[in-house]
C-alpha cells in the first residue's frame, strides 16, 4: 500500500483488525453536496481489499460496488472483507463498509496477474491526447465549491460548459490530484468519479447525482511506469441515456503516453433539487 504522505494517502488509509476486518475513517475533505463521493469511497474499499488479498503480482483487474447508503463524515467506519476465492491466477474479494451495525456501501473485485492472450488490440486515443494537457487549475475555497473540488487540479478538454444546455452529455479533461502522487489503483478509482457528471453539460442548473452502482476495469499496471506523480490522466465520460431518473455513464482514463489505464460505467440518479 502507498506511504502515507497526501492528504488522499491518509484519508483512504485502512488499518487492519484481524479476520478480514478493516478499520477506516471516512473524510469529510471529498465529500460532494450530499455526501463522501464515490470514487473516493470506492479507494478507500480498494485499500481494504487489496490488503486482504495481500499480493502486489495480483493486481486490481476489476471492482463494482453498490452504494446503499451514503457513510458519515468523520466517523470511523469497518470494511469486512471475505477472500471468496484464491485460485492459481485469480483473487475474488468481496468487501462491505459498515457504520453504525448499518450496510453503507458493497463490493466485488477481481485480483490476478497477467494472463497469457491470442490478441492484443487496442482502439486509438482521442485526437486531444496530442496537445498534452497545458495548465491545471484548481480551485479555491468559496461558498458553495464542495469539498471535493478542492481536491483536484483540472483542465477541461470534451464537451459543453456545464450548464450551458448543450446538445450532448459528454465531460472531462486532464485531471490530477491536487496534491500530486503516483496514480495507483485507488487514484484511478477515484479519478473514475472524480469529474463533474456528464449530464450536467446538457443541465442549466445543476442537479443530485448520487451513484448507485459503478464499476471500474483497470486496463494496465498501476503505477504506469511512463508517468510521474505530477502527471495528469485524461478523463472522458459520457452518457447516452437519461430516463425515469436514471442515467449511464461510460469513462475512460488515459495516460499522456496514450496508454488506457481503466474503463468506467456507472448508473446514478438524476433527480431535480431541492
Amino acid at each position: 500500500m502507498a506511504t502515507t504522505t497526501t492528504e488522499f494517502d491518509r484519508d483512504t488509509a485502512v488499518e487492519p483488525l484481524g479476520d478480514g476486518l478493516w478499520r477506516a475513517t471516512i473524510s469529510d475533505r471529498w465529500a460532494v453536496p450530499r455526501g463522501p463521493n464515490g470514487g473516493y469511497i470506492a479507494a478507500v474499499m480498494l485499500r481494504a481489499m487489496e490488503g486482504a488479498v495481500g499480493d502486489p503480482d495480483r493486481a486490481p483487474r476489476s471492482l463494482t460496488l453498490h452504494y446503499l447508503r451514503p457513510p458519515a463524515p468523520g466517523a470511523p467506519a469497518t470494511i469486512a472483507t471475505t477472500i471468496e476465492r484464491a485460485g492459481r491466477t485469480l483473487t475474488t474479494v468481496t468487501a462491505r463498509l459498515v457504520q453504525d451495525d448499518k450496510p453503507m456501501v458493497l463490493a466485488i473485485g477481481a485480483f490476478a496477474d497477467d494472463f497469457p492472450t491470442v490478441a492484443d488490440y487496442a482502439t486509438s486515443a482521442p485526437p486531444e491526447l496530442a496537445a498534452g494537457p497545458g495548465e491545471l487549475h484548481t480551485l479555491d475555497p468559496a461558498p458553495g465549491v464542495p469539498p471535493i473540488a478542492l481536491r483536484a487540479a483540472m483542465a477541461p478538454v470534451f464537451g459543453p460548459t456545464p450548464m450551458s444546455g448543450g446538445d450532448e452529455a459528454l465531460t472531462g479533461g486532464w485531471l490530477r490530484l491536487a496534491q500530486p502522487r503516483p496514480a495507483d489503483a485507488a487514484v484511478l478509482a477515484f479519478y473514475a468519479d472524480a469529474w463533474l457528471p456528464s449530464p450536467f453539460a446538457r443541465l442549466t442548473v445543476p442537479a443530485p447525482a448520487p451513484t448507485i452502482d459503478l464499476t471500474i476495469h483497470f486496463r494496465a499496471r498501476l503505477p504506469h511506469p511512463g508517468m510521474s506523480a505530477a502527471d495528469p490522466v485524461l478523463a472522458r465520460f459520457s452518457s447516452t441515456t437519461s430516463h425515469g431518473g436514471f442515467f449511464e455513464e461510460d469513462g475512460a482514463l488515459w495516460a499522456p503516453d496514450g496508454t488506457l489505464l481503466a474503463q468506467s460505467r456507472q448508473l446514478a440518479l438524476l433527480f431535480p433539487g431541492s
